[in-house]
């Protein structure tokens, strides 16, 4: 996720605009840049790579200026490079503007700004509003402005500067972050509060829709209608480490509760409006390009691994298509059988996985095809691999991925429907039913984090157990898989997965009196066969907490607890359950007094072999 700052008051703008960047730093990023009005004139310094360069290339001059805005920029539309890097101006310079999100409909407005004249320098999407700004502008900025808004399509927090009225700043935002702080003689802007912190205590945020026009001595915010619109004043208390994680304990929690936005941000300009198509424009694939695919490989490690498998229900049920699927470390060493008509599909939340990376090189070698999903863009793994398709989760802090993994599910759903739909695989009713359950997936997410108590509570009552077994069966194995694999991963308890229909075959030699077993059970067509290996388990006194969709009623008669899901459409059940189990795994970590963020042995990205 990118991050934003911005200055207006008597002092040294380019001083505050760095400070700030550098408390948003744990939001990762690529590139950063500012842009300083001088008394005459914006000035833009910006650059690829850390802070610190470009600290470096303005040390022997430093923008002048009491008026300015800065970004930090975790690439999305195009990769890192100097040109892409925020702030974007139009093709005057008088103009300038930083931007957090995803604008929608960005190619079209590009097309059409092409065709009255417009040069543009770079590939990012933020581009296009500049250039519109400065086509609309007659003399009143904020009248520009609107039209800006009522335009674009999107996912966005966008700070405005321009010459022609430099006593102002102008923000909004929807779907995006935005705080303003308040001073004496001087107001600040933000994506997030570490950024302002050490300057103002004396904050209120943005909520979706709203804009304010900042100047040193005021703040007016109102509506898109010119309404106006009055903010309750927030005084932080936080310091500045919970600040960084947004008065969360842990990163990890944080990015727990950041899902349902990651998750609706993955599906930007990727549903049709009229719930009929996928839509993949980085793709552009045809019927001929799907029919040369005879057989698909994924390839992954650890949760990656996992989104895989999900996505092999995904694509054999859905598209119909022959799947494989992998783990990174093995797949080069086993003379796999790939060639030119092989779809190779590697996953990776960084790019840069150093097995997953062999595994794609290794799958290009023998001809095949190479599809990469990632949430890196100009990772090596993007670079290498023929298309990538991008999950819009945003940086993760925390080694144990949580939104990376349900961005993941995402896009494998997503290329396994518009798979179909190329193949006329899947009708064309039941592709708009499976759209519009995408479509409220961000709602139900939210709705499932709104009451966690009852998760805390069985993670206290059981989180000192030595063991925990979880079991389910089709797609529920899948999700019980990630959520073992969580469990162990930042707990340290022996947490494993077993399909339940593998039970009697050897792992109910391990089920004692008291063990705890989490029982996914929320597809309807294994559900009966679910029922009977949570019988198993229950006859050897095993503690069952039970996880299925609301409304099942029948489930609370067979175990100890139960936890519910909001109904949605069999395929989407991953992305809902499996976020109940990444909560368990958190409160038994903390229960157990575990580092959650940083757990033992553990690195968020493995770049060895």
């Amino acid at each position: 996720m990118c991050g934003i700052v911005g200055y207006i008051g008597p002092k040294e703008a380019a001083q505050f605009l760095i400070e700030g960047m550098s408390k948003l730093e744990y939001r990762g990023y690529d590139s950063a840049g500012i842009a300083v009005f001088d008394g005459h004139k914006i000035n833009v310094e910006k650059t690829v790579g850390r802070l610190g360069m470009l600290e470096k290339k303005i040390e022997q001059a430093p923008p002048k200026g009491h008026t300015g805005i800065g970004h930090t920029r975790w690439a999305t539309h195009g990769r890192p490079s100097d040109v892409n890097s925020h702030p974007h101006t139009d093709c005057t310079g008088k103009f300038v503007v930083v931007h957090n999100g995803i604008i929608e409909n960005y190619l079209h407005i590009k097309e059409k700004l092409i065709e009255k004249g417009h040069t543009f320098t770079s590939e990012t999407d933020t581009e296009v509003v500049a250039h519109l700004i400065e086509e609309y502008y007659d003399g009143d900025f904020e009248a520009a402005v609107k039209k800006v808004l009522a335009e674009i399509e999107g996912s966005y927090a966008l700070v405005f500067m321009t010459e022609y009225e430099p006593d102002k700043i102008i923000c909004t935002k929807q779907d995006n972050p935005l705080v303003i702080g308040l001073g004496e003689g001087e107001n600040f802007i933000a994506s997030d509060i570490p950024a302002i912190i050490n300057r103002t205590r004396k904050t209120f945020i943005l909520s979706d829709g709203e804009m304010a026009i900042v100047t040193k001595d005021s703040v007016w915010v109102q509506n898109r209608q010119g309404v106006p619109i009055t903010k309750k004043i927030f005084e932080v208390n936080w310091d500045a480490e919970a600040a960084e994680k947004g008065g969360y304990e842990h990163f990890m929690i944080k990015e727990i509760y950041e899902q349902p936005k990651a998750i609706r941000e993955t599906m930007l300009g990727r549903l049709a409006k009229d719930d009929s198509s996928i839509i993949l424009d980085e793709l552009k694939w045809t019927k001929e390009d799907v029919a040369a695919i005879k057989k698909i490989v994924i390839v992954a490690c650890g949760t990656a691994y996992h989104a895989g498998i999900v996505g092999k229900y995904y694509l054999e049920q859905l598209a119909r298509m022959p799947v494989e699927v992998d783990i990174a470390s093995e797949f080069r060493y086993r003379s796999p059988l790939v060639d030119e008509s092989t779809l190779a599909i590697v996953i990776s939340q960084s790019g840069e996985t150093s097995d997953t990376l062999a595994a794609l090189k290794e799958a290009k070698r023998l001809g095949a095809r190479t599809l990469a999903v990632t949430n890196v863009v100009g990772s090596s793994i993007s670079r290498e691999a023929d298309q990538v398709i991008y999950t819009w989760a945003g940086p993760e802090i925390a080694v144990a991925s949580t939104k990376a993994y349900t961005t993941q599910l995402i896009s494998m759903c997503l290329l396994a429907l518009y798979i179909a739909g190329l193949k006329e695989a899947i009708a064309p009713e039941r592709l708009k039913e499976l759209i519009h359950g995408l479509k409220e997936l961000p709602a139900q997410a939210h709705e499932l984090l709104e009451d966690v108590e009852p998760i805390k509570t069985f993670a206290q009552q059981y989180g000192f157990n030595e063991d925990v077994f979880f079991i389910g069966r089709s797609l529920d194995y899948a999700v019980a898989l990630e959520g073992s694999l969580k469990l162990k991963e930042i707990s340290y308890i022996h947490a494993e997965a077993y399909a339940a229909g593998e039970l009697k075959h050897g792992t109910l030699a391990l089920i004692v009196e008291g063990i705890p077993v989490i029982a996914l059970a929320t597809q309807k067509d294994v559900y009966e066969k679910t029922l009977s290996n949570i019988k198993e388990v229950k006859a050897r006194d095993a503690v069952v907490i039970g996880l299925a969709m609301q409304g099942d009623e029948q489930i609370k008669k067979y175990v100890d607890h139960t936890i519910f899901i909001p109904a949605t459409e069999k395929y989407l059940t991953p992305i809902l359950a499996v976020i109940p189990l990444q909560l368990l795994a958190y409160y038994a970590a903390i229960t157990r007094g575990c580092d959650v963020d940083k757990p033992r042995n553990l690195a968020k990205s493995v770049t060895v072999e």
